[in-house]
């Protein structure tokens, strides 16, 4: 008959302790320290450190930018590079964030639209289409951006203004309040759109000229150096 080896109880109970203490607290730490530097991040707004991710681009291998927690990034839609999604802000369908731009507040980026360099689109602006916001530019207040319009060089579009057709608003160019600028239309230079004034067709606003109250500025015309239009159909 064999001897059966009895192990005491009190040893055995320090054995499995013994194994649990070098092996658990090692897979906790590493994991720990993981979690706490993927989901932590200060997107310089005033509010330090928040819940945040890199999100996952349609194509993993392309590294994802940082998205808080409370942004939406959805559909087919890109963030990559050192981009920033934050706030309540929505990017979705194809829509690409890319190099250092922001995409926050309640911002929507959607469509085929496109927002980069260090472009900046926040509060409850929309881009949307094939629309590119690019360069150091900024949309901002309730402004809308869309179809194949472009703002770039350090443009502003804000308040409710809106951008459309194939337009284009470049240099240090200000579009604001309830104004209009679609078309082929381009506005340039240090130019500025504002109230409700319409710049459309194929006009063009460069220079330091302003086009004011409820002015149109259509077809080919051209308003230039400090020239400033505010009443009146412009052609």
């Amino acid at each position: 008959m064999t001897a059966l080896t009895t192990i005491p109880t009190a040893d055995l109970l320090t054995e499995i302790a013994r194994r649990i203490d070098l092996a658990v607290p090692i897979a906790e730490t590493e994991s720990d320290e993981r979690v706490t530097h993927d989901t932590l991040f200060d997107f310089e707004d005033g509010n330090g450190l928040v819940k945040a991710h890199r999100h996952v681009n349609p194509n993993p291998s392309i590294e994802g930018g940082w998205v808080s927690d409370t942004a939406l990034v959805f559909g087919n839609a890109w963030v990559s590079d050192t981009a920033r999604v934050y706030g309540n802000a929505r990017v979705s369908g194809n829509a690409l964030v890319s190099d250092n731009a922001r995409v926050s507040g309640n911002a929507r980026v959607s469509g085929n639209a496109r927002v980069y360099d260090t472009a900046w689109v926040y509060d409850t602006a929309w881009v949307y289409g094939n629309a590119r916001v690019f360069g150091n530019a900024r949309v901002y207040g309730t402004a809308w951006v869309y179809d194949t319009a472009w703002v770039y060089g350090t443009a502003w579009v804000y308040d409710t203004a809106r951008v459309y057709g194939n337009a284009r608003v470049s240099g240090t160019a200000l579009v604001s309040d309830n104004a209009r600028v679609f078309g082929n239309a381009q506005v340039y230079d240090n130019a500025w759109v504002y109230d409700t004034a319409w710049v459309y067709g194929n006009a063009r606003v460069s220079g330091n000229a302003l086009v004011s109250d409820n002015a149109r500025v259509f077809g080919n015309a051209q308003v230039y150096d400090n020239a400033w239009v505010y009443e009146g159909h412009y052609t």
